[in-house]
């Protein structure tokens, strides 16, 4: 789980392609001592584990799935990655709730500055604006973003001058793919309810209910 909050730019060290897999090694903008084997790190939105370290670098095994629904296929050695460590209980969440698990890929479509900030405005597929809403949360290549408008096929989001300075967001222009993440609480009320707005009432697939407990003895 994460904040959406980035630590800070890491450093691609090296891409090296096993068959439809990839193993990342990345240099990150905090001690490499505090990272260890196993725990879980937000790049570019997707989260990863660690599987190797050493003094400056960490290394990360990518599955072809994962490269499949994410720009990390785009990738190479000497590019930027934003990084964030797992959130801890005692953290402040100053974010929203991000997994790291990318619904899917976006583009942006219009980059324009306003004063002292930026306006981005990014394309996705019709099947992720459901989960956006105007004044709502969203995950961009991992970070936390407030949506400023919405449409079937975009969104705009605006990047301060903090946010552009510690992400490599600015760093991209009109027509670069980005990772989406949409708000976890929306894909959990569209699972509880169906599209007229009622309650979706499952199934008991264990064949526990009311009229059984009745005929064993366990009604009045």
């Amino acid at each position: 789980m994460f904040t959406g909050l980035v630590e800070g730019i890491g450093i691609v060290k090296s891409v090296r392609r096993i068959r439809d897999d990839m193993k990342l090694r990345i240099a990150p903008p905090f001690d490499v001592a505090e990272c260890r084997i196993g725990d879980s790190i937000s790049v570019d939105g997707v989260c990863l584990t660690v599987t190797e370290s050493s003094d400056t670098v960490f290394s990360m095994d990518v599955s072809g799935e994962t490269l499949s629904r994410s720009t990390l296929s785009e990738i190479r050695q000497g590019g930027e990655v934003n990084l964030e460590r797992a959130l801890r209980l005692s953290d402040r969440l100053g974010g929203h709730l991000v997994m790291g698990h990318v619904d899917g890929i976006g583009r942006i479509l219009k980059k324009e500055s306003q004063q002292r900030s930026w306006v981005l405005r990014i394309g996705i597929d019709q099947q992720l604006s459901r989960y956006t809403i105007n004044k709502g949360s969203v995950a961009v290549d991992g970070i936390s973003l407030t949506i400023n408008r919405c449409e079937d096929i975009f969104f705009e989001v605006n990047i301060i001058v903090q946010t552009g300075k510690e992400t490599t967001l600015l760093k991209k222009n009109v027509g670069h793919r980005v990772n989406i993440e949409t708000d976890l609480i929306g894909k959990y009320v569209e699972k509880l309810f169906l599209k007229d707005g009622s309650y979706r009432e499952e199934k008991d697939v264990s064949g526990i209910d009311l009229e059984m407990l009745i005929r064993n003895g366990f009604g009045d």
